[in-house]
């Protein structure tokens, strides 16, 4: 079935009243945006043993370099590419890196940027920020495509969050890749983050030469997996439109869109790839403690239709995996073998890798497994009681309540295991609510791992290179177990989508809260593996506040709806409760 054109979609938001906000970008001579020029050029050889910046990777090979080639898009927009190839290899395959963060900026900014994230292994400084080293893959023989996406930096246009425009534009930049005279018309997409998310959009689109794909960490929906997570939008976007844009025209205002139009729409619609769509293979990275990509690159996994399809979740983050050479190695023998074809026994790697996490011990990296969620999952309820604080494996027979101040406050609810537990999958907290003040509640939620003595045990997903100081709580690199939210008035489910570890909400319609009314909310919890030993414990805390506080320390705390007080009901007809997958061994 034909998907829809962008250019049906603006049609048809029109008709029904959606207006898209467009904010200016910023301007491209700022200090800011690093950029060192517009070169267009037909092609220099970079030679082998050239070292682009102190410090860097001396250049393994020859290399072909063509800065800002023009390419047009399919609605006349031009934008433009910087292509790495290798010299005297006619027909090699192509790996594209599509982002608006700027082919360009200095190669300083980059490495800088990439050490101070403890990437320790060596690079060449042609990577564009959060994508494949051309340094590396040219000298195994593969192009590397680095685009500024429409409207980003000299490129024409707006810059779009995703959706139908850019995926178009991701098409025809592909189809244009397989058609120049070097490559061998098998093209790949590779990158993190922006770079990984726009490669779910684009497969869905199914360009005919686009053979492979590999996002590593990067949701396919954007409302849902981080925008307004739960209902609750978050204002690391707004920081995000701020700092990372930077062209001679506008950018997508989705923190102004989410402000007028709060509620799933097709707008919103537009902004979730037709992950149904695609089925060439796929390679897949994830963590548990990426604050912004871990749930919707899981989902993503889990509902492509493709049957050549792989998983690996490490203990670390994002930047330190994508350039370890353990990554790197992975990620070669998956294009070896879907973009040149070479039999290499790939097909043979386990379907999924995990990572369980185990804060005081060593974590079990790279476990094989057949599926995600596992299918020997046992899921277990503990119960809460509202009046002990306590957890339990059993139902609580007297009902109570127990309450905290709406925008500051919090409950906490702890059980301490007899045996070792392993929980892997998803959790969820289904709760019995009231707010006194209010007719709205605002809840985020933290499952965290303590000690025998009731200290928090956290797991340090960065780089032993980082400095300590770097290494504050308030990362969400820092983990003591998943978190959830959830606005009340958002409480609808979809029936037909929603399991019983699994509740999907619909963000379709608001239900405020009358005085008095006590409702049930399930609130999901995103994915995680952890491991507890006897006499540890679990906690789980129910806030008006994110609990871990901001993913980084200049971050503002999250606008809430919150006032008055919160009660929570449980015990007795109130079943409320927090369902754990447990691993049995």
């Amino acid at each position: 079935m034909a998907t829809e054109t962008h250019k049906e979609f603006l049609e048809r938001i029109r008709k029904e009243g959606i207006e898209v906000i467009f904010a200016r970008a910023s301007p491209i001579s700022s200090p800011e945006a690093h950029y060192p020029g517009f070169y267009p050029d037909p092609g220099i050889i970079l030679p082998k043993g050239t070292v682009c910046l102190e410090g860097a990777l001396p250049l393994p090979c020859d290399i072909v370099y063509e800065s800002d080639v023009p390419v047009t898009m399919r609605d006349g927009t031009i934008i433009y590419t910087d292509v790495f190839r290798p010299t005297g290899v006619n027909k090699v395959p192509a790996i594209v890196a599509w982002s608006p963060y700027g082919k360009k900026m200095s190669n300083e900014v980059r490495m800088g940027g990439a050490r101070a994230m403890g990437v320790q292994s060596p690079l060449s400084g042609l990577e564009k920020s959060e994508s494949p080293d051309p340094a590396y893959w040219c000298n195994q023989g593969y192009a590397v495509i680095n685009p500024d996406a429409r409207g980003a930096f000299n490129s024409q246009g707006d810059i779009h969050f995703w959706g139908s425009q850019e995926a178009e534009d991701g098409h025809d930049l592909i189809e244009w890749v397989a058609a120049q005279d070097w490559c061998n018309g098998k093209v790949g997409m590779s990158g993190n983050s922006w770079l990984a998310i726009c490669q779910w959009f684009m497969a869905a689109l199914r360009p005919p030469h686009l053979a492979a794909i590999a996002p590593w960490e990067g949701f396919a929906d954007m409302y849902r997996d981080s925008l307004a997570e739960g209902g609750i939008p978050d204002p690391f976007w707004g920081m995000f439109l701020k700092v990372a844009f930077f062209g001679h025209n506008r950018a997508e205002d989705i923190m102004a869109m989410i402000a007028k139009y709060p509620l799933m729409n097709s707008y919103w619609h537009d902004k979730a790839a037709k992950l149904d769509r695609i089925e060439i293979p796929a390679y897949v990275v994830a963590s548990w403690s990426n604050f912004v990509h871990t749930p919707g690159t899981i989902a993503a996994f889990r509902q492509i239709p493709s049957k050549d399809k792989w998983l690996r979740v490490h203990n670390t983050m994002e930047f330190t995996d994508q350039y370890s050479p353990e990554g790197r190695e992975d990620l070669h023998r998956f294009f070896d073998r879907y973009l040149r074809g070479i039999q290499n026994g790939w097909e043979r790697t386990p379907r999924v890798r995990l990572s369980v996490l185990d804060p005081g011990g060593t974590d079990e990296v790279n476990r094989p497994e057949s599926e995600f969620p596992l299918a020997r999952t046992q899921y277990r309820k503990l119960f809460l009681d509202a009046e002990e604080g306590k957890l339990s494996f059993n139902p609580v027979t007297q009902g109570a309540t127990t309450s905290y101040k709406a925008d500051d406050g919090r409950a906490s609810f702890t059980m301490q295991f007899d045996q070792a537990q392993e929980l892997t999958g998803y959790m969820k907290l289904h709760l019995w609510v009231e707010t006194k003040g209010s007719d709205d509640m605002d809840l985020f939620v933290a499952v965290q791992k303590l000690d025998k003595m009731g200290r928090r045990m956290g797991h340090n997903s960065f780089s032993p290179y980082i400095p300590a100081v770097v290494l504050s709580n308030q990362l969400s690199y820092f983990i003591s177990g998943p978190r959830g939210r959830l606005r009340v008035s958002h409480r609808q489910l979809d029936p037909a989508r929603s399991t019983d570890s699994e509740p999907y909400l619909t963000h379709a319609v608001e239900e405020l809260l009358s005085p008095g009314q006590v409702v049930p909310v399930e609130i999901p919890i995103r994915p995680i593996s952890m491991r507890w030993r006897s006499g540890e414990q679990l906690r789980v805390v129910v806030a008006g506040y994110e609990v871990m506080g901001p993913p980084f320390p200049f971050l503002p705390p999250i606008p809430t709806r919150n006032k008055g007080e919160h009660i929570i009901h449980a015990g007795g007809k109130y079943d409320s409760h927090l369902l754990v997958p447990v691993i049995p061994h």
